[in-house]
């Protein structure tokens, strides 16, 4: 049987090179203003920190114009994304709406059809939410590293007005369309698609679903979906449909290209003695942590009684769940507890990352291996890489295993300088 690692390699390697050659308009998208103070509690630094490079650094991207704006990791200084570094991702490129000659309908199976414009939602009642958006294919792509990140968004809540508008009884699915069209082939037709996701009346219904047209307290930019766009905190970046204009409630769960053909995980399971493949569509996102930096102080940016060496920190996030803890491993030994960084209590909440630091210490020059995992409140372990959960899917969204990076401490003589 082909190594764990092997395997893995090469399986990203096709799915890279097939979606390179198509184009890769196959991935879903999002990104928060420098906050000050504020973004300083949520993420503490100290005084003469340096941030060590990973040696294990994402390949060159080879779609910017698709998947644009990544996370570089050892860049994380923030609980919140400042707007313009939020990662973006555009399936059919970004289409030009004009907010003033906008509205939205909400239509389908419903007894009272509605078209609102701008200003009539914006009237409607406000609501925030601070919300860690990843891409499904996050971490799935050897250069997929970076499609995450955290904002404070606000808009009117989705729920009262699907309520307004009456969900007749045989409704059953609600459908998000936007504005953002492409060309596709289907069984030997060329049709033009207009990007489209659909979830249940009851998940369309839960009240944190937003009708977006803010982020990071400025207006929502264009390339993150204005004039609106639907925030459904909890769900794959893939849900969260941008350049909204219409909402139509079916009685048929949505068969097109984002929700029958791409962004469908295909994983083995056993029964028995039997393999079964199982296809299942992306939705809600799910547990997990990643490292984001190596920190290094120097003894005289410690304060008394640091010592005489350089002392390095471990920092990352996680999320995905509400998170109980984190923990670390150092080139594969036990598992060690991390600390969890205190934010601001206005942006911590059951949809954000939690950002947290590991104590590492002075340790010995050379490579390391450095891997976190996140354990939820309901016990929930982040899976490892040999998890029956991961190695099966030959699918590359829904990648949760651990991350490991691997980084240099330098040599004392090197470290003194």
């Amino acid at each position: 049987m082909e190594p764990r690692e092997t395997h893995e390699r090469t399986r990203r390697a096709v799915f890279l090179q097939a979606a390179a050659a198509a184009g890769l308009a196959l991935l879903p998208g999002l990104r928060p203003p420098d906050l000050g103070e504020a973004a300083g509690q949520a993420f503490p630094t100290r005084t003469g920190e340096e941030v060590l490079p990973w040696l294990d650094q994402p390949a060159p991207n080879p779609v910017p114009q698709i998947a644009g704006g990544l996370l570089r990791w050892e860049e994380l200084r923030s609980f919140l994304t400042p707007i313009e570094q939020f990662f973006t991702v555009a399936h059919y490129g970004q289409p030009q709406v004009d907010a003033h000659a906008w509205s939205l309908e909400v239509g389908g199976l419903v007894e009272r059809p509605l078209t609102l414009t701008l200003d009539e939602l914006r009237a409607r009642p406000r609501q925030e939410v601070a919300f860690t958006l990843e891409c499904a294919g996050n971490h799935g792509l050897p250069f997929l590293h970076g499609a995450i990140g955290t904002a404070r968004w606000a808009g009117t809540p989705l729920a009262p007005l699907l309520a307004e508008a009456g969900v007749l009884p045989r409704g059953s699915e609600v459908v998000f369309w936007g504005a953002d069209a492409g060309e596709e082939e289907i069984r030997e037709t060329k049709v033009t698609q207009h990007f489209a996701r659909s979830m249940s009346v009851a998940d369309a219904s839960d009240p944190t679903l937003l009708l977006c047209y803010e982020m990071n307290g400025e207006p929502l930019p264009a390339k993150h979906g204005a004039p609106v766009r639907l925030i459904a905190p909890g769900w794959y970046g893939i849900a969260n449909v941008k350049w909204l204009t219409r909402i139509e409630v079916r009685d048929t769960r949505l068969q097109n290209r984002f929700m029958a053909r791409d962004y469908v995980t295909l994983r083995a399971e056993q029964r028995d003695s039997e393999t079964v493949w199982a296809e299942t569509w992306v939705g809600r996102s799910l547990l997990k942590s990643a490292p984001a930096h190596v920190t290094t102080t120097t003894p005289t940016g410690m304060g008394t009684g640091a010592g005489t060496g350089p002392h390095y920190r471990i920092i990352g996030a996680a999320w995905g769940a509400p998170i109980a803890r984190v923990e670390v491993r150092l080139d594969g030994g036990p598992w060690l507890p991390a600390t969890i960084d205190r934010s601001d209590p206005a942006d911590e909440g059951e949809f954000t990352w939690r950002l947290w630091s590991y104590d590492w210490g002075s340790p010995t020059p050379g490579e390391h291996a450095v891997t976190s995992r996140a354990i939820a409140t309901d016990g929930r372990v982040q899976p490892a890489p040999d998890d029956p959960w991961i190695t099966g899917k030959v699918t590359y969204w829904e990648s949760n295993a651990q991350i490991t990076r691997r980084v240099a401490i330098p040599a004392a003589a090197l470290r003194a300088k």
